[in-house]
């Protein structure tokens, strides 16, 4: 049996609006939690709702000031920890009995942790030297949740001065905001998604709290979110050699996940897990030795045993004996929870219209678009608010949104500076080229919709924390893009953080669909999906390279359903009639792979 002291899950960045204040919600009660660092302004307008409802005084960060974005996230994530190391010592210091938050926090913990079972000592003793002593204990070793942050890489845009001059690197987006972390008091993590960003990363290296202390220890620790172990080692290797350690890889799946879906080349989440699983050691000697190294010409001495790097894993994951499969087999510390949690209000911001959508939608209703300015596959919910108004603006002769936030410019098609291809700017030029263009008007209708089909995320993505906060966006509209995972069709309720956590730990099952897949089997009908989409783009503009990348992707695929075939007996979690569905799922979708082709047309 595991023996652990907290939680064996943690609740990734939902959007950005949607987890951007999560640890306020969550992490007394020992939970940890990621905001996402993209839009400093949101979190400047949270600070402002935060102090002002606390009573305290509030002196807002203006873009007039020197490195303001840097600023904005420094005092919001110090804002956010003061609040959580209050509420945190306010429940510590309160008393046990039925309904309070010290009781809540042992009761949600997993049957299995230490603490929960010294708490339920503690409810059938009546010796009061015992109970005082079961008490004090209880008290003292328990820890509030980690505040964690994310960094998408590659959103790293560069800045301007008022006259126009182009700033220095370390003022660009992403670059700010690593350093708006770095300067704030927090102890956590931060969390780097979407690829390897070699400045950015440098960067890093200019911050002492990166730097390990006398006895091993970070007062703010590297995680890298990747698809494979080979990506792990390419960017610890890189790392490494700046005297950088990461303390953990985050594996999460390409395409079961919520927001943007980064597929591999058919490479899936179980032979993923046992290559980290099987070359850990090895991953773990190679960085160390290159981390010792570097740490020597810096001249920092460092207890190299307390050197460790966790394995975590996250997309897809929606049933408790999921979650211990992956802890057992693969040995992984924690297990990420993100798209089921946006059916807790209690936890995170959604706003009423798109809460009864995701309570209503079936599979049908999530779907992998292409929305996204940046041009990356972007998981989606149909007839959410956000796309409803942006169909209703283009059917007025008005498509775009105004670009005010400027956090996703990446197009350079008309301009020398990037500007974002969900905006008027970009809409007008692009629908005038199309028209001017010798399309005929089936193929013209079909190219000027896919432009269009662009939806303005800065907004639709932050907007439900102003909603849920009551915090008036007169500039901003109320239009909200959400971006769950496919897991989501799965249930069909809201949920209160205590029923969430039952559900995750098995003491109530909140799956509403008794036809769901297991996890693996939806991460792989996903895979050939995606597949049969890039065939028959192929077929369009067919040549040696489509079929080189079909043929890899066929075949990563197929090594998969052999993996998974042989691992069935050992998921010994699930009952044998699950297992069988387990078996009987891979070989239809295994016929359904061998008969997808490319052929040139």
């Amino acid at each position: 049996m595991i023996k652990s002291h907290g939680h064996k899950f943690h609740i990734p960045v939902l959007g950005v609006g949607f987890s951007v204040d999560a640890p306020v919600k969550v992490a007394r009660f020992g939970i940890s939690s990621v905001i996402s660092l993209v839009d400093d302004t949101l979190m400047e307008q949270l600070r402002k709702h935060y102090l002002e409802k606390s009573g305290k005084q509030y002196i807002q960060i203006t873009d007039a000031e020197e490195d303001p974005r840097a600023k904005r996230i420094t005092a919001y994530l110090n804002t956010i920890n003061q609040i959580v190391q209050q509420q945190f010592e306010k429940l510590r210091n309160s008393t046990f009995e039925f309904g309070s938050e010290l009781n809540k926090y042992f009761e949600m913990l997993p049957d299995f942790s230490e603490l929960k079972k010294r708490y339920k000592e503690m409810l059938n003793s009546s010796d009061e030297r015992e109970l005082e002593s079961l008490r004090d204990y209880l008290r003292n070793n328990i820890s509030h949740g980690s505040i964690d942050v994310n960094i998408m890489t590659k959103l790293d845009k560069a800045n301007y001065n008022s006259k126009g001059e182009i700033l220095p690197a370390e003022y660009n987006d992403a670059h700010a905001a690593l350093r708006g972390f770095a300067l704030s008091e927090l102890e956590g993590s931060i969390i780097f998604s979407a690829g390897m960003n070699p400045k950015l990363y440098s960067y890093m290296e200019t911050f002492k709290d990166f730097l390990p202390g006398a006895e091993g220890s970070f007062k703010k620790k590297i995680v890298i979110k990747v698809s494979d172990f080979r990506s792990a080692l390419i960017q610890g290797k890189f790392l490494a050699k700046k005297g950088l350690w990461i303390s953990e890889f985050r594996i999460e799946s390409g395409l079961n996940c919520g927001g943007h879906a980064f597929a591999t080349d058919g490479l899936l989440m179980g032979p993923i897990l046992e290559e980290f699983k099987n070359r850990k050691d090895e991953l773990l000697t190679t960085l160390k030795e290159m981390y010792l190294q570097a740490l020597i010409k810096k001249e920092i001495q460092v207890d190299e045993g307390k050197l460790n790097i966790d394995i975590t894993v996250q997309g897809g994951v929606g049933k408790s004996s999921e979650q211990n499969f992956l802890i057992r087999q693969y040995g992984v510390k924690s297990v990420g929870w993100g798209s089921p949690f946006l059916l807790v209000p209690e936890v995170m911001n959604v706003d009423d219209y798109t809460l009864q959508k995701l309570c209503d939608a079936g599979e049908d209703d999530f779907y992998l678009s292409d929305i996204s300015p940046l041009g990356v596959p972007f998981n989606n919910l149909r007839d959410n608010s956000k796309d409803i108004e942006k169909w209703q603006k283009a059917e007025n002769g008005k498509p775009g949104s105004a670009c005010t936030k400027k956090f996703l410019l990446s197009n350079k098609e008309y301009s020398d500076k990037p500007i974002c291809t969900a905006s008027i700017t970009y809409l007008k030029r692009k629908i005038a080229d199309l028209k001017a263009g010798n399309l005929d008007e089936s193929d013209l209708k079909t190219e000027i919709n896919k432009a269009v089909d662009k939806a303005c995320l800065c907004e639709g993505l932050t907007v439900p924390a102003l909603i849920v906060n009551n915090i008036e966006s007169p500039k901003q509209s109320r239009a909200v893009s959400v971006c769950p995972g496919p897991n989501l069709a799965y249930f069909s309720k809201t949920a209160t953080l205590k029923e969430m956590i039952d559900h995750i730990y098995g003491r109530i099952n909140l799956i509403t669909h008794t036809n769901r897949p297991n996890m693996f089997v939806k991460e792989l009908s996903l895979y050939i999906d995606y597949l049969q989409r890039k065939i028959e783009d192929g077929m369009k503009n067919f040549s040696s390279q489509t079929e080189t990348y079909v043929d890899t992707f066929k075949t990563n695929l197929m090594e998969g359903i052999d993996y998974y075939k042989k691992l069935i007996p050992e998921i010994t979690e699930e009952a044998e009639s699950v297992r069988e569905k387990i078996r009987e799922d891979l070989e239809v979708l295994e016929q359904r792979l061998m008969s997808l082709a490319l052929v040139s047309i």
